[in-house]
């Protein structure tokens, strides 16, 4: 199978019409309507539901296109590795950052970085743990930047002298808003938004004693951006951690830290027994000059 041939099924996905993808790649629509059926034909499933006027992907041509993605991104960012000069640090890292007071302090370092050296170039992606991770895990990103609990066995990780104070976010206008802390009795009485991870709600409990069979959960969310909204409304509170308020720069809503306090630390994480490339070291290594405060490497 050729990077051609997968540059080709790309196209047509993009587009969904056959003739505007061979249009885009300068070739015929017959060539390129044999590569795809030649495709089909070497690994044995239907890419494309050809009924319609226009082509839509089939379960197995939509599975097939992530995994393209993540070949032609390989192939690339393995090209600029190999073809890095012996003196001049070039290449790619692929950095993935949860929402949090990280992102301000990791972007510090990223401008930092460049400074020094200018022909690194970075892919930053948002997003909450477990799609991070998912990322890391299929090698979409070197490094990312997690909020602990990890799972310690699985990666090797930096720990980041960045730490959070957990809570509540709600209108200011409500009655909590006055409270000093928020406790589990609190938290039992409303109506809650909680963060999407299994791990994170569960480290929050043990804290908090929190039996979570009480709560009244009326959403999870994994960015903070889209509990937002919601809390606008006054009728939900949503737990996290303190450094998202830097992102919803909404005067309407307040954090109230919980009693007794949770506090949870950052880790930049990357996968066991998988070189890293020379610029992803190089960043590694850069970041943990000056304020590293334990390694796991095992």
């Amino acid at each position: 199978m050729e990077t051609r041939v997968l540059k080709y099924f790309l196209t047509v996905a993009r587009t969904n019409n056959i003739t505007k993808a061979a249009r885009k790649l300068h070739i015929t629509q017959p060539t390129l309507s044999r590569q795809i059926m030649d495709l089909e034909q070497e690994l044995g499933v239907t890419l494309f539901d050809r009924q319609n006027r226009h082509l839509q992907l089939t379960k197995q041509g939509a599975l097939f296109q992530q995994k393209a993605m993540l070949l032609l991104s390989l192939l690339d960012q393995t090209k600029q590795e190999l073809q890095q000069s012996g003196h001049d640090l070039v290449g790619t890292v692929n950095l993935g950052c949860v929402v949090s007071n990280a992102s301000s302090y990791i972007m510090k370092k990223v401008a930092a970085f460049q400074e020094r050296y200018p022909d690194v170039q970075f892919n930053i992606y948002d997003g909450n743990g477990d799609l991070l991770k998912q990322r890391l895990d299929t090698g979409l990103e070197n490094l990312v930047v997690l909020i602990q609990p990890i799972e310690a066995a699985k990666y090797n990780y930096v720990i980041m002298p960045i730490k959070e104070r957990w809570g509540v976010f709600m209108r200011r206008d409500l009655p909590f808003a006055n409270k000093k802390h928020i406790t589990k009795t609190d938290l039992y009485q409303v109506p809650l938004i909680l963060p999407v991870r299994n791990i994170v709600r569960d480290d929050v409990s043990e804290v908090l004693g929190l039996d979570q069979r009480k709560l009244t959960v009326k959403a999870t969310n994994n960015l903070p951006n889209n509990a937002l909204e919601l809390l606008r409304t006054g009728k939900y509170y949503g737990i996290g951690i303190q450094g998202v308020n830097q992102f919803y720069n909404d005067p309407q809503i307040k954090f109230v830290p919980f009693a007794p306090a949770k506090e949870t630390g950052h880790v930049i994480a990357w996968r066991k027994n998988i070189p890293l490339s020379p610029a992803a070291t190089r960043f590694l290594q850069f970041l943990t000059e000056n304020d590293r405060e334990s390694v796991s490497n095992k």
